[in-house]
């Protein structure tokens, strides 16, 4: 099994100038999720270091006459700054002068937060002015950012740059412009005439201010250039020299530092520098107590960089900090604030980490939740959009793939193409949205297996390859996901270039992966499996050696509880099968049951993974199961029986029943039966019938057990009572199924799915509770066979079972050992019968010759060889049950005869009842009250809403039926009809009345079963409706419908159809109806 990567996307945040968004490296994890974003860089409350004195040295102007009405006396400029105003001359200029010069020294604060404002006057008299006469142009900005562009620009650039960043948006709309000159002095140095007439290199002199160190840091991050780099981390060093500890402005000066050395870290990889940025992140935060108005970002800042460190040395305890810190951080930034967004995308990054490490649910359920708010906080157009879209479409597929909902991915794969399509060639993180569209178009290929996907994956994977070159931090990832989709491309086709490229990627990707790693377990897990692949076609021992060797030290990198290991488990046992297929022993190929004992062992240990899920501990039983199967391993029932188990929990916690059907046709229709069949070949009869009940009517059984009471729990102490109540609240909210109505929106929907979920995990520890309680340690438990015999007590039971092995059926009588029979047919010749049915009833003739063959070959080769052994077990005219399995499900076994002279039908030696499982018959024979007088109803609809044709005996029907039931007080007869015979009133009926004849359309939902129905006046009663009415006082129900006992061809030994969903419902006794149509039944693969 090949492990895809993802590269997550959390915002790093540092306490740079609010205009910028930042980028650090991506961390790896199964898709591409974006490099950490930061939302913003503070602007510090910037302190100059207190030598400094900033001068202006000269003020310079342009174009200032244009457009002016009158031609002035002369131009001023006018500078004020922290309160105290400096008026320049007046200077008297031609018409078609340009250039306006003023060259006089005026002296400005020293801190760098302060602002100064300068305004150009146009004057109309020379002499002393009353006022500042028409304002021509006027711009603010602070000391430090004054300093920092004096020393990056001349005197033009200046110019250019300060008008379009501050006065951009003026109401005055001049061609005129403004530039000055800065100097910076030493306080040591006297500033006298002689000083102010030099011009001097700040930068020679002094540290940077926070603003110019944030400018070049943002430079920096911006560009790979590693002596720029180097440099801003050295003047970050030298500021620290003048912030001491009670500076107000140290803590955003540490933070900053952090930031540019978790850079350097993630280009370079020295793992000093991100130890030194989460202790100067640490020192930051210390300084940011609760109430500072900069604790979220510091928080957030420590937050993602314990989460990098997370990602590169595995420490879980540094992720679980990182998730408590940013918990903290959101809570400081509620909705409307303008950093959230970014906030709720790291918390869901890393809680989506922790998911991948450490597999619960919750923790990845909630980072979708909080990925979808943060993509509703950025609408079309917000710049952060893409990477939102992007975290939130892997988030999406790593639930596909531990739940396997196919509208997960495809939805993943639509947010995916939206996050593409705003990341055009030359954009920085195209290569990141490149591999996460490839890797889902890779999962839609491995769900449905149109190829196209598979070519489409590679191509988008070669394209993300080439745009991370040697260096690149994601390009071990990217080898590894192109590696893995030429892998299965050759396993699809089989062309071997595939594969050796495919190792070839592999091993490069290994290399980028040293020890200590985070992902270099999978690394070397996808080699293994590329080696083994080789080996099962060139039988090369040395790819085998190299594989095995690598997948155990795998293992041994992987925590405990990783989910992981259920993938290097598997892949372990493919390698040990490879090595059994193999002659590379000297017992020859086949023979070495070493390698096969091995093999069984690491399916087993990979489900027994509980971090991993239950879906894919699930598909590793299944395969544990074909397996075991194919070599007739002693462990074949133990896998089977694991299967059967996480199926049954792996469905439990699905919502609706309509879902849970959906679910079922995933897996392996015949597993029950195939079970059984196994079972019956080692001579373990009982086994057989343990294995099919624990197998079959799933859905049904996982409904009852909620309606399970619990009495004798009364009498167990004050503890008892307590789990009592709790289970029957619990199963009293799980039992009320969902239901989402066309147009409800999808997030209600999952909200519903993730409520569901945490009741089942509640009501699955009330249980275990319970087990612990003396006397209840089997409490919904599957049942022994020591239990399911007494389903026999009125009668013996024959349990009918189909597989590609055999076909056999068993016989349980009350008191004595089950046998069995194996019947003179196959699955292939099963699957002819069943078809001949239908054919014969079309072909009807007054002889009806080819439905008495159809009955004939039914005695044959099903019934007479059961009738036959009958006879020893019990008298003839007894009453006998029916349960059949899988295809025997589509049989009318009750009409069966010989149609010769002297033929039987089993129709005069036994009278024939059905059951869909051991379980329902017990559970209908379960002792209720017998009320003096009986209740029942008559309920007959002859022409019900979209009805193509009325039924015309509909009313003589009931009215017999009235004739021949005892008159009151022994019954009490109703009676529901035409326009009365709604679906509400035909309900409440079925409630009331503990006997119910139903005279009107039936219909079997072959798509949707739970949607067969008894058609009312207004709209149907459904199965959904009746399964979830509690019938348990019921006695009586009789189905004069069509198809109410036909069920679903895709999941025959679920057994929903009308009448078995009135047994499960509660009704001891249920007559209904075979109807014989067109259909055809294909024979299993």
């Amino acid at each position: 099994m090949a492990h895809c990567q993802r590269v997550s996307s959390t915002s790093s945040e540092s306490d740079f100038s609010p205009a910028s968004s930042l980028r650090t490296s991506p961390s790896q994890k199964q898709d591409n999720e974006e490099p950490n974003h930061p939302d913003h860089w503070q602007d510090p409350a910037e302190m100059h270091p207190s030598g400094v004195q900033p001068i202006i040295t000269a003020i310079r102007a342009t174009d200032l006459t244009l457009g002016l009405r009158r031609i002035p006396a002369g131009f001023h400029a006018v500078i004020k700054a922290d309160g105290v105003e400096y008026q320049t001359s007046n200077i008297s200029v031609n018409v078609d002068q340009a250039v306006v010069e003023w060259h006089e020294r005026i002296p400005l604060p020293r801190e760098p937060c302060s602002k100064v404002r300068v305004s150009v006057y146009a004057s109309f008299e020379l002499g002393p002015m009353l006022c500042h006469d028409e304002l021509l142009l006027t711009f603010e900005i602070s000391v430090g950012e004054l300093l920092y562009l004096s020393e990056k620009s001349n005197s033009k650039e200046l110019l250019s740059e300060v008008i379009n960043v501050c006065h951009a948006n003026s109401h005055i709309h001049r061609p005129a412009a403004i530039a000055m000159e800065i100097c910076a002095l030493h306080s040591a140095r006297s500033i006298d005439a002689n000083d102010l007439g030099q011009e001097w290199d700040a930068s020679s002199m002094l540290p940077l201010s926070l603003n110019q160190l944030v400018v070049q840091a943002q430079w920096c991050l911006e560009r790979d250039e590693p002596s720029a780099l180097d440099e801003v981390i050295s003047l970050h060093y030298d500021a620290l020299g003048y912030y001491n500890a009670g500076h107000d402005c140290r803590g955003q000066l540490l933070g900053n530092l952090a930031v540019v050395l978790q850079t350097r870290f993630e280009r370079r990889g020295n793992d000093r520098d991100l130890d030194q940025a989460i202790a100067l992140q640490q020192e930051a935060l210390a300084l940011h107590l609760v109430g500072h108005t900069d604790r979220s970002i510091s928080l957030n800042n420590l937050a993602n960089q314990l989460f990098s460190r997370f990602d590169h040395r595995g420490n879980g305890e540094d992720l679980d900090q990182a998730i408590a810190l940013h918990r903290e951080a959101l809570a400081l930034r509620p909705v409307g604030h303008t950093n959230r967004s970014m906030t709720l995308n790291n918390l869901a990054t890393q809680l989506s980490s922790r998911f991948g490490h450490r597999g619960n649910g919750e923790d990845l359920d909630l980072a979708i939740t909080l990925n979808k708010e943060a993509l509703d906080l950025c609408p079309v157009g917000h710049t952060d959009r893409s990477i939102l879209l992007n975290n939130l479409a892997n988030r999406l597929s790593s639930r596909f793939d531990h739940r396997g909902n196919g509208e997960d991915l495809d939805q993943a794969i639509a947010l995916n193409m939206e996050a593409l399509a705003f990341r055009p060639v030359g954009y920085t993180n195209r290569s990141g949205s490149l591999n996460n569209l490839a890797n889902q178009l890779s999962s839609r290929f491995d769900h449905r297996g149109n190829g196209a996907d598979l070519d489409q994956a590679i191509a988008l994977h070669k394209e993300a390859l080439a745009l991370c070159p040697v260096g690149h931090t994601g390009r071990s990832m990217s080898l590894n996901n192109l590696a893995n989709q030429l892998s299965s491309r050759f396993h699809h086709r089989g062309n071997g270039e595939d594969l050796d490229q495919a190792i070839a990627l592999n091993r490069e990707a290994l290399a980028l992966c040293p020890v200590g790693h985070t992902y270099r377990s999978m690394s070397l897990n996808n080699l293994a499996n590329g080696l083994s692949s080789r080996f099962d076609q060139q039988h090369d021992r040395e790819d085998l050696d190299e594989s095995r060797e690598n997948l155990l030290c795998a293992l041994t990198l992987l925590t405990q509880h990783d989910p992981r290991r259920l993938i290097v488990h598997q892949s372990i046992s493919n390698v040990y099968l490879s090595f059994h297929r193999s002659e590379l022993h000297d017992t020859g190929p086949g023979e070495n049951t070493d390698s096969l004992n091995a093999a069984m062992h690491h399916f087993k240990a990979a489900t027994n993974i509980v971090s991993a899920g239950f879906l894919s501990r699930l598909r590793a039983s299944l395969s544990w199961v074909r397996h075991a199967s194919q070599h007739s391993h002693g462990t074949q029932l133990e896998a089977y029986a694991t299967s059967m188990l996480l199926l049954d929990a792996y469905m439990s916690a699905t919502a609706s029943v309509s879902s849970r059907h959906n679910t079922m046709k995933e897996f392996p229709n015949t597993l029950a039966v195939d079970a059984a069949s196994c079972a019956l070949r080692s001579g373990d009869i009982g086994r057989a019938i343990e294995l099919l009940e624990q197998g079959r009517t799933i859905i049904w059984t996982q409904m009852t057990r909620l309606r399970t009471p619990l009495d004798r729990l009364q009498t167990c102490g004050d503890h008892a009572v307590t789990l009592m109540k709790k289970f029957a609240d619990l199963s009293s909210l799980l039992d009320k199924s969902p239901s989402h109505p066309e147009g409800t929106q999808r997030i209600d929907v999952e909200a519903e799915a993730t409520r569901y979920r945490r009741l089942v995990e509640d009501w699955n520890g009330t249980v275990e509770e319970i087990r612990k309680i003396e006397g209840f340690s089997s409490f919904l438990l599957p049942p022994l066979f020591s239990d399911l015999q007494a389903a026999a007590r009125d009668g013996p039971i024959i349990i009918l079972i189909a597989s590609e092995s055999s076909c056999d059926a068993i016989i349980i009588p009350h008191k004595q050992p089950p046998t069995s029979i194996q019947l003179p047919i196959d699955i292939q010749k099963l699957v002819k019968l069943i078809n001949t049915f239908p054919e014969a009833v079309e072909k009807e003739t007054g002889q009806q010759q080819a439905l008495m063959k159809a009955l004939n070959e039914l005695w044959n080769n099903v019934v007479g060889p059961v009738v036959e052994k009958l006879g020893g077990l019990v008298r003839l005219g007894s009453r006998i049950w029916w349960c059949p399995t899988f295809l025997f499900n589509f049989l009318p076994l009750h009409a069966a005869r010989e149609y010769r002279n002297g033929g039987k039908s089993l129709s005069q030696l036994y009278i024939s009842s059905y059951t869909p499982s051991l379980t329902a018959l017990i559970k209908a024979r379960a002792s209720r009250d017998r009320p003096t007088s009986v209740p029942f109803v008559a309920i007959g609809q002859n022409c019900p809403a979209g009805a193509s044709f009325t039924l015309d005996a509909v009313e003589p029907e009931l009215e017999l039926v009235r004739k021949l039931l005892p008159p009151p007080p022994t019954v009490s007869f109703s009676k529901i009809t035409s326009v009365d015979a709604t679906k509400s009133r035909a309900l409440c009926a079925l409630r009331e009345n503990t006997w119910f004849h139903l005279a009107c359309h039936g219909t079997q939902g072959f798509d949707e079963p739970f949607q067969s129905a008894f058609l009312m006046r207004d709209q149907p009663l459904s199965l959904l409706d009746i399964a979830q009415t509690d019938l348990s006082r019921h006695h009586f129900a009789f189905l004069s419908a069509c198809e109410t006992a036909v069920g679903d061809f895709n999941t025959p030994d679920e057994a929903i159809h009308l009448a078995a969903g009135l047994q499960f419902a509660g009704v001891r006794s249920v007559i209904g109806t075979l109807r014989l149509y067109s259909y055809t039944i294909c024979t299993p693969n």
